[in-house]
């Protein structure tokens, strides 16, 4: 180790410490707006890379990621023979895998990826087993996949046959003695999500509007309890809370929840967005961190993760939706910051997945990109998808579920495929 190097590591501060420990650091160089302008392909060889000289992504850039995409597959493909035959959940198992292939069959229209997601939903609807009614780790991601699967192959029935029992769930999400949290990973807001995606995706006659509204209702007024027993209606008037802990991050904290219910088909009153909504939001924002980035949880100090499923990847998508609800540009300014920390801090260490890696977190650029359309955030996204092209190189850890949708290799695979269509891409189980 060189004498400079020593110096600089004896300077480090703690929070650096902790940060470097977590992610690696950014190698990249930033995006060069007076090279955006510039017309000489010569110029931008050295600089804005992947874009070629009309700022958009080049064909070689999008060649190397399609090889890479199929180079990928073929790995997840070899590797899922060892995995768990009977983990059904988009999260880690079967239905992650049914999503990515309908991913891809949206990207290419390629007929053979739609006939690999219905082999995998096909699995997977042999498995439920009635214990969880989210999206992400319960019956309604499987149902709900296997709805638009069958709708995209014509087999009305069997689509009619998954909305139907998906409709059913809702007895244990709404039954006035259930103890169902709110959250995404395994709450109400997971199951609303289903909802909202066979609304998207099927149309708006897949999901009885009713069923909608009574959700959203459960999951309103379960926030305003908790906070009126915390006493915290005035700044607050939405709390939620996971083994009683308030989260903050996208998995099982505020983020999602109030990210779901600002969802257009979510159908929310005006009233209660303006009540209720905006002042809950602007409460998380009143603790984000001198960083610009979130705590884990309300009454945690320490900032430390910055994953989707906690800290600032998360808690951008809820700000973004707010600015779109809102349109006040304070939102925007704070995702513009969480977008600053994920630059820094989100290659990360614990892999390449959605929930805690890389590529969620390169999700978040892509939101700001269609959302603002400012090329610096794709020129960032296209950074943390050259990041995954390197997958397996960078001495991460290796996930429990190495191959799955949230924690491994085919959540970098969708991001991938993402890229470069950025305009029509979306966090998957997650966004709409």
């Amino acid at each position: 180790m060189g004498e400079s190097m020593s110096k600089r590591l004896k300077l480090v501060t703690g929070a650096e410490a902790e940060m470097e420990e977590r992610s690696f650091i950014n190698p990249f160089p930033d995006w060069e707006q007076s090279l955006s302008a510039s017309s000489d392909p010569e110029e931008h060889s050295g600089g804005n890379e992947p874009f070629d000289a009309d700022g958009k992504i080049s064909d070689a850039f999008q060649k190397k990621v399609q090889s890479k995409i199929k180079d990928l597959l073929q790995q997840m493909e070899e590797g899922l023979k060892t995995a768990d035959p009977h983990d059904f959940s988009t999260y880690t198992g079967w239905t992650g895998i049914a999503l990515l292939y309908l991913q891809l069959y949206r990207v290419t229209q390629e007929a053979s990826h739609l006939q690999r997601a219905l082999d995998y939903v096909k699995r997977t609807l042999r498995n439920l087993n009635g214990r969880r009614v989210s999206f992400l780790c319960g019956d309604a991601g499987p149902l709900a996949v296997g709805a638009v699967v069958h709708h995209h192959l014509k087999n009305q029935t069997e689509s009619q046959e998954c909305l139907t029992k998906l409709l059913q769930l809702q007895r244990s999400v709404l039954g006035a003695d259930s103890d169902l949290p709110d959250e995404l990973l395994y709450g109400r807001a997971g199951f609303l999500y289903a909802l909202l995606y066979v609304h998207t995706e099927i149309g708006p006659d897949a999901v009885d509007h009713h069923t909608i509204i009574k959700v959203v209702t459960a999951i309103l007024e379960s926030g305003k309890n908790l906070s009126k027993e915390e006493k915290k209606e005035e700044r607050c008037p939405l709390l939620y809370e996971w083994h009683k802990k308030q989260y903050v991050g996208a998995a099982h904290g505020l983020a999602s929840i109030y990210y779901m219910l600002l969802q257009p088909s979510a159908k929310v009153s005006q009233d209660a967005l303006n009540e209720l909504l905006r002042p809950s939001v602007d409460y998380v924002r009143h603790k984000k961190f001198r960083s610009g980035n979130y705590p884990s949880s309300l009454s945690n100090e320490t900032d430390r993760l910055v994953h989707w499923c906690h800290g600032a990847p998360g808690v951008l998508h809820m700000l973004i939706m707010a600015y779109k609800v809102f349109r006040d540009e304070k939102y925007l300014r704070d995702a513009a910051e969480c977008g600053e920390v994920i630059w820094q801090r989100g290659l990360l260490r614990k892999g390449y997945g959605l929930c805690h890696g890389t590529a969620g977190n390169g999700y978040a650029f892509l939101s700001l990109y269609r959302t603002t359309q400012d090329k610096k955030y794709l020129y960032r996204a296209c950074k943390f998808a050259e990041w995954c092209l390197d997958y397996g190189t960078h001495g991460c850890r290796i996930p429990d579920r190495p191959y799955s949708l949230f924690e491994g290799m085919a959540g970098a695979i969708h991001y991938l495929s993402d890229v470069i269509q950025p305009e029509g891409s979306r966090f998957p189980a997650f966004e709409l």
